[in-house]
């Protein structure tokens, strides 16, 4: 039973589920009909489905059919209908076909024209397009053109200035063509190749200024000087201050000329016009040498590029490289002046150029930068200065070196430049330039002195007397009235040395000029250098005229002499110095002539060597003794050597007769004394072991000679005996032996009124030895004679005596 009922259950949901599924499939679009076929097949019931589906279409036909009975009449009428509507819609089509055939042909002719028509209206239209556009693109490529002519003549600040209205004014209007674009992609390459044919520009300009510095700084020099002598001129005629345009005021107008004229423009060269146009001989401006537009262009297109400070950079280290190798002296620039003068030009022209900068343009080198390079170069030039100058020997060339050092230093003080220490330098090399004035002027003495005559000057008329008066201060009344031919005391150095003095003083002075020192600074600047030439240039050489060999009696007389009115004319070197710097004597700090202490040192000297010289040739005339000590018996007069030693001492004091007395009466007494002294050598000196009574009264006549002399007075001035005094000793040695005193000497020694106080028992002991040898020697029978015995008992005890007087003295 249960089984039956659910079996019954199932068929009916079954049933159900199929009926539903029929539902779905009337009620569902075709589309979407497949799921619901799938649950279909999905199912167990499948043959019933379709039983079902079979049985519902069945009843659909029969609906269908039932449909079609009920409207059947209805539908054959509208068949009829429609076909009346055919026949009539047949003859519509045919005419309206007729109609169209007929209107497509009247229409061909019109749609032929509407076809012309209209391709006219486009031509219209793209030619009104195409002249819009050119009108848009045809400035574009003017100013595209225009530029690549700019930059083909190299007027590259102006290519700038209009790639730049292209950049921002046209290309924007048609940025969309291919070509612009094209352009747009070119204009970084075009600035850059402005810019670098700019800087190529400012290399060039660069590399000349760098060449022609030399001419730069020649011109400007030229001008400087005369700048100066035109000043010179107007300080000596002031009523001409007035013709010409002082350097100052030429260079204030130049710059307000470059301020009116406009950088940026493509004639501007830079100029500097300094010179005034109606003077044609004027010496042209230093920097219309250099065309400066190439600084002006390459500063403004690179301010445009916003690059200035690069370029100022750029500018100031090439500069700064250019004036490290502008400062670097050639190693022989010392030789000649032209050596200095390049160097010195090259430097003007650096800073010629750097001044015209500074003024023509607006920051491109400021003062603080122009201040640095001339330190270094203010600094390097003065040492390579100091070094150079050095080498320099002669007095001409450092001369000539300080008056271009001067207008060097004047030349860029125009200019601004502040130039002391150049001048400070100088007072260096003024000291140098003395030295080797003093070089120079040692070598004139030497040859004024070596080639004089030593003679007085011989004049034989008024004029040669009046021209040597002129040349050296001397004035003597008594040589005045003397007729002609008459004689100068003084040889011809004296006038030559005197006048060689004033030219060194010339000298001096010369080297002073334009180094704006006071009169006293020169004054005192002259002083020291001229004492210098006199204790020492002029010293030296008299002292090495004096110390020569070959130096003669009459040579040193004639310099004693000649010294004497040198030293006298000091006190008109001092009065020609004074004339010449204006200063007076009497002035506090002023430095005092030397002469007359070198001139009395070379005078000492002389004398000195007088002295020396005579004593020489008495030891020359000794040497020429022969005495025979061993002689029995004395000659009958004085030696031949002493005869003619007594002959030459006559001739050379009558010679002594120009000299200041005391100067003859001393060597006339240095002489008689030397002359003694000798003579007592030769008497007392050890080769001679033995002499007899004979020999002594030999030398006894030549000392008789020597007194002789003495006593003639040979040089005026000695009062009584005062001559003879000199063989005092000799005198009374030879007395005591010759006479054979010794009781009285013995007995008398030691008291003031001794007749034998100059006797030295020491020396009496040893000529006493030398006879008792001869004694004992050389007579054989001596000892069978009993006088001789006594003879020699009475020497040994004289000796024994003298000996026992030289150890009491002693002890």
């Amino acid at each position: 039973m249960e089984r039956g009922k659910m079996a019954e259950m199932e068929s009916l949901e079954t049933a159900a589920e199929h009926e539903r599924i029929l539902r779905e499939i009337e009620s569902t679009d075709t589309a979407c009909i497949g799921p619901t076929l799938r649950s279909v097949y999905d199912g167990e019931e499948h043959g019933r489905f379709m039983e079902k589906l079979e049985a519902r279409i069945r009843n659909h036909d029969r609906e269908i059919e039932k449909m079609c009975n009920f409207h059947y009449q209805g539908f054959v009428d509208s068949i009829t209908e429609l076909l009346k509507v055919r026949g009539e819609a047949q003859k519509l089509k045919n005419q309206v076909t007729d109609t169209n055939r007929k209107l497509q042909n009247e229409g061909k002719e019109l749609i032929v024209a509407m076809e012309e028509l209209k391709q006219c209206r486009l031509q219209q239209r793209n030619i009104s397009a195409t002249v819009d556009k050119l009108t848009l693109c045809l400035p574009v490529l003017e100013m595209y053109s225009k530029l690549r002519e700019q930059m083909k003549s190299k007027r590259h600040y102006p290519a700038l200035k209009t790639l730049e209205h292209l950049e921002h004014t046209y290309l924007p209007q048609v940025s969309h063509y291919r070509f612009c674009k094209i352009m747009v992609d070119n204009i970084p390459k075009l600035r850059e190749e402005i810019k670098e044919v700019s800087m190529s520009d400012l290399k060039d300009f660069l590399e000349s200024i760098r060449k022609h510095s030399d001419k730069i700084g020649e011109t400007a020099m030229k001008q400087a000087q005369q700048q100066r002598n035109l000043d010179n001129i107007v300080s000596q005629h002031p009523r001409i201050s007035g013709g010409k345009k002082s350097k100052k005021e030429a260079c204030a107008s130049s710059e307000l000329e470059v301020k009116n004229t406009s950088p940026m423009s493509e004639q501007d060269s830079g100029i500097l016009d300094v010179e005034d146009e109606d003077e044609d001989e004027e010496v042209p401006g230093a920097q219309d040498l250099v065309d400066f537009s190439p600084v002006y262009r390459c500063l403004h297109i690179y301010s445009v590029l916003g690059a200035r400070e690069t370029f100022e950079n750029y500018y100031r280290k090439q500069r700064r490289k250019q004036a490290r190798l502008v400062l670097q002296p050639p190693s022989n620039m010392h030789e000649t002046l032209d050596g200095y003068r390049k160097y010195f030009n090259q430097i003007v022209g650096f800073f010629v150029v750097e001044d015209h900068i500074l003024h023509t343009t607006q920051g491109l080198v400021n003062r603080a930068y122009i201040d640095e390079l001339w330190e270094m170069a203010l600094s390097k030039t003065i040492a390579a200065l100091r070094t150079h100058s050095s080498y320099c020997s002669d007095p001409s060339l450092v001369l000539d070196l300080k008056n271009l050092i001067v207008l060097f230093a004047d030349t860029l003080q125009g200019y601004g430049f502040p130039v002391n220490q150049l001048f400070d330098m100088l007072l260096e090399i003024q000291d140098q330039y003395s030295e080797t004035l003093l070089k120079k002027w040692s070598g004139v003495f030497r040859n004024i002195l070596d080639s004089d005559n030593y003679s007085p000057i011989p004049v034989t008329n008024e004029e040669v007397y009046k021209k040597i008066v002129g040349q050296f201060p001397f004035q003597d009344a008594e040589l005045e009235k003397q007729p002609f031919p008459k004689k100068f005391p003084f040889s011809e150095f004296v006038p030559k040395v005197y006048n060689q003095i004033k030219e060194f003083i010339y000298a001096c002075l010369k080297f002073s000029e334009d180094l704006h020192l006071s009169s006293t600074e020169v004054d005192d600047m002259i002083r020291k250098s001229t004492n210098l030439l006199l204790t020492r240039t002029l010293s030296n050489c008299l002292q090495n005229v004096i110390k020569r060999k070959n130096v003669g009696l009459t040579e040193l007389v004639q310099i004693i002499i000649n010294t004497t009115h040198l030293e006298k004319s000091c006190k008109f070197l001092e009065e020609f110095i004074t004339n010449i710097t204006n200063v007076l004597p009497e002035t506090v700090h002023t430095t005092k002539l030397y002469g007359t202490t070198t001139f009395k040192d070379a005078r000492h000297a002389a004398e000195e060597e007088i002295y020396t010289n005579l004593n020489q040739k008495i030891d020359q005339f000794l040497q020429l003794a022969d005495y025979d000590w061993m002689a029995m018996e004395p000659g009958s007069k004085a030696s031949d050597y002493l005869v003619d030693l007594i002959g030459f001492l006559r001739s050379t004091f009558a010679v002594f007769t120009h000299l200041p007395g005391k100067v003859a009466q001393t060597a006339c007494m240095s002489a008689c004394k030397h002359l003694s002294t000798s003579l007592m050598q030769l008497l007392l000196e050890a080769e001679v072991r033995q002499l007899t009574l004979g020999a002594l009264q030999q030398f006894n006549l030549d000392v008789e000679e020597c007194e002789q002399f003495a006593r003639s007075g040979p040089v005026p001035g000695f009062q009584g005996d005062t001559l003879q005094l000199a063989f005092i000793d000799l005198r009374q040695l030879l007395d005591l032996f010759i006479q054979w005193d010794w009781s009285t000497y013995l007995a008398d020694y030691g008291q003031p009124t001794c007749k034998y106080l100059r006797v030295n028992p020491t020396t009496a002991l040893v000529l006493l030895e030398k006879m008792k040898d001869t004694s004992r020697k050389n007579n054989v029978f001596a000892q069978f004679r009993k006088n001789e015995r006594d003879k020699q008992k009475l020497i040994d005890t004289v000796a024994k005596q003298l000996r026992s007087l030289i150890n009491s003295h002693h002890s």
